[in-house]
């Protein structure tokens, strides 16, 4: 594997001293409707968060003692970026941005032509994160285990694997399992042209189709630079109810109300050293060969005799918090003693190092 390390020379940096009191910019999206299966068009904005919840997001921000600006990542935020960046030492990004494939770009690649300095990965990596093939591609460069795909762009299938049912589609560039249902998994011709002709038609998506994995599933909370890898969790399928797919699917994700620590979720994963260290170095890799900077969330499932791959890196990873529907990241570093709002400082305190600043 080729040095993937990096220096602060390579990230946007700011000039300014940080005050006594820390100004954040709160950076975010946030919805008004539940993604439901019935309402495709619901799913696009499965990945923001809902008011209640961003509002919870700025209180705690606001008990760790610093000065808080919440800006909605809209067509409007270079706009009152531009107009406050004097006040804002750093920006909490957890931002998915408002259109496009690529959106999850947008709000770094403002902040650096800004010179702000911010959370999180930088546009580079954001883009290829979200574009799940890019991804894939990249780590199979390194050698890093991840399954054989297709990619089937605008609805055209052009086969060159092989087409041993079942098989598994979901969405090129959507999260929070958007795009994702019980009919993601396929078994014939039929249900496959089925399903890449929903994701295009309803969500405007390329599809990724991949074998289906049937192997236990983990997420992995990754937090530093360099990353320590907090708790692992483990997405437990035997607890769904009879008729369930074992797969994170949107009825699973949204409709089961099985919250994190309630239901399907265990923290930390019952596992063997064996497979926790070969967990543990297939995300460390991960990290690196992407240039993940700060904090992410890497989701692994293992095929039928227990051997893992990477599915997909989540960055920015959500935080809902404690007091609305606990999600991974926080539950993870509740169990590696991290409260909601020391999380906060940690993710933070990561990225200000980073820049120098403390």
């Amino acid at each position: 594997m080729t040095d993937s390390s990096y220096s602060l020379d390579d990230e946007p940096s700011g000039t300014k001293k940080i005050k006594s009191k820390i100004t954040v910019a709160f950076l975010y999206n946030t919805t008004h409707i539940i993604p439901t299966v019935n309402d495709p068009r619901s799913q696009l904005q499965a990945d923001y968060d809902e008011p209640q919840a961003i509002d919870l997001m700025v209180g705690h921000l606001k008990n760790n003692g610093y000065d808080v600006i919440p800006i909605e990542a809209n067509e409007k935020a270079y706009l009152e970026l531009y107009k406050r960046k004097k006040d804002i030492d750093i920006v909490f990004n957890i931002a998915e941005g408002p259109h496009g494939h690529d959106r999850e770009l947008q709000v770094p690649a403002m902040l650096e032509m800004l010179q702000i300095p911010y959370t999180g990965c930088t546009p580079l990596t954001q883009g290829i994160l979200l574009n799940k093939a890019r991804t894939k591609e990249i780590l199979a460069a390194y050698k890093i285990r991840t399954l054989p795909f297709m990619l089937i762009k605008n609805g055209t299938i052009d086969w060159n694997m092989p087409k041993e049912y079942p098989l598994f589609v979901k969405p090129n560039s959507q999260g929070c399992s958007g795009g994702i249902t019980q009919n993601s998994i396929v078994h014939n011709e039929t249900e496959l042209k089925a399903q890449i002709k929903y994701l295009r038609t309803e969500l405007g998506q390329d599809s990724i189709v991949e074998p289906l994995l049937t192997g236990r599933e983990f997420t992995v909370p990754m937090l530093g630079n360099p990353p320590r890898v907090l708790p692992i969790i483990e997405t437990n399928f035997s607890r769904l109810p009879k008729g369930y797919a074992a797969i994170d699917s949107l009825e699973v994700k949204w409709e089961l109300d099985v919250a994190p620590g309630k239901g399907l979720m265990d923290c930390p994963a019952d596992i063997s050293k064996k497979l926790h260290s070969e967990i543990e170095d297939l995300c460390l890799r991960t990290w690196s060969a992407l240039r993940v900077l700060d904090w992410c969330r890497i989701d692994v499932r293992c095929d039928s005799k227990g051997t893992p791959y990477v599915l997909e890196v989540n960055s920015p990873p959500g935080i809902t918090p404690p007091e609305n529907a606990v999600s991974n990241f926080p539950f993870s570093a509740k169990t590696a003693g991290l409260d909601y709002e020391a999380m906060q400082k940690a993710i933070i305190e990561t990225a200000l190092k980073r820049y120098g600043k403390i």
